[in-house]
């Protein structure tokens, strides 16, 4: 018989996000649920900095090394049957953050912070043993690949026994043919095969086996609009058959195809992050702003395409308020002082900016971003 602890796991993952409510200090999807009575992935509190030489110092023999934070005080989570997606330009910290998820951290690195998977607290040892079985990657790079094996053995990864073997050769053939990869193609190498070809191989990988969390790092770069299309609709079966998926993207339209919630990055921060529908009809960080200017569909014919003006801020030097004030156009004088802290929009949706402080002057978003709401709801941009 179930104790009461045992009935309140219960409770809690049969539990539907449906009332949109706050849980555990994060929103939820509204499909999303809660498998084995906890979050999936769970990651709070997260700082990854790295040691490193001081580029100014002027003697090379007797440089100090000083600590260049890169990612601060981040949480972020995801649930069975949801796609959390973490938008932002290049130099954001978005693949850091990945590599953080699959205790990938390189010899310099000094992380702190909290990982739990499936309920259980991880360090680098635990999170290494989950990568390739619990936890599928799909890496930006196709020279992850190894240059000296066939693709198709990559592919198929190391079986247990005989009968693992076939299961395994069976499903890689069938992955191979689903992103249109000819029989032939598991004979080949990777230096034999095209951009997009290796690319639908990575996503082949993560996918023959078994995995409850798929971490996906810009994963359609080099497919063509259908087979991308193909790409998403897969982690959008995953997630539906109860899997995770935590998408790493700089692309926010391909994001708000497919995720259900999203989170948006700046400078090692989450800076808003709330369901789709909010964050892409309700933006409320300047940056959000920024990246949704910049879609084609907003523009204006016969004027140029948005470009955020300036560059992002240099790590080596400390940052002092809000990362983003320097090219924000609306910046107020307490971004350049003092970091903004979370305001909670609705349940399900905050924004770490000066603006939604109720002190503020209200300062509304571009013109421009009215044009959002001639486009379709649900993310669908095609036909804006």
């Amino acid at each position: 018989m179930a104790n009461v602890k045992d009935e309140h796991l219960l409770a809690h993952e049969a539990h539907k996000h449906g009332d949109a409510s706050m849980h555990h200090h994060h929103s939820h999807a509204m499909s999303s649920h809660h498998a084995h009575g906890h979050h999936l992935l769970q990651v709070e509190d997260l700082c990854v900095s790295f040691s490193m030489y001081d580029p100014d110092e002027t003697h090379f023999f007797r440089a100090r090394k000083k600590d260049v934070s890169v990612i601060s005080d981040l949480s972020i989570s995801v649930h069975a049957g949801e796609i959390m997606a973490i938008v932002g330009a290049s130099g954001s910290g978005k693949s850091l953050l990945a590599d953080s998820v699959l205790g990938l951290y390189e010899p310099n690195a000094i992380v702190s912070g909290t990982i739990w998977f499936d309920g259980v607290r991880q360090d680098a040892a635990s999170l290494a043993q989950l990568r390739g079985r619990e936890i599928a990657f799909v890496p930006q790079s196709v020279a992850n690949l190894d240059p000296l094996m066939k693709v198709g053995r990559q592919v198929r990864g190391v079986a247990r026994d005989a009968a693992d073997a076939e299961r395994r050769a069976e499903r890689q053939r069938a992955l191979f043919e689903h992103y249109g990869l000819a029989p032939e193609v598991e004979d080949m190498y990777p230096f034999e095969l095209s951009g997009g070809m290796a690319r639908r191989v990575l996503l082949a990988s993560a996918l023959v086996e078994s995995p409850r969390l798929i971490v996906a790092d810009e994963p359609t770069p080099g497919l063509d609009l259908d087979l991308a299309v193909r790409a998403l609709d897969d982690l959008r079966a995953f997630a539906d058959a109860g899997g995770g998926v935590l998408l790493i993207t700089h692309d926010i339209e391909l994001a708000l195809r497919v995720a259900d919630r999203i989170a948006v990055m700046y400078a090692g921060d989450i800076v808003e992050i709330g369901t789709c529908d909010e964050v892409f009809y309700d933006p409320k960080h300047p940056y959000t702003w920024a990246l949704l200017s910049s879609l084609p569909q907003l523009g204006i014919k016969g004027e140029d395409l948005y470009s955020i003006q300036g560059t992002p801020p240099n790590l080596f030097q400390h940052i002092q308020g809000d990362a983003f004030a320097p090219r924000n156009p609306q910046a107020l004088k307490v971004d350049f002082v003092a970091r903004p802290p979370y305001f909670e929009v609705t349940s399900t949706h905050k924004a770490r900016t000066w603006l939604l402080d109720s002190r503020a002057s209200k300062i509304d978003p571009p013109p421009h971003l009215k044009n959002i709401m001639n486009l379709n709801r649900g993310g669908d941009l095609s036909n804006g």
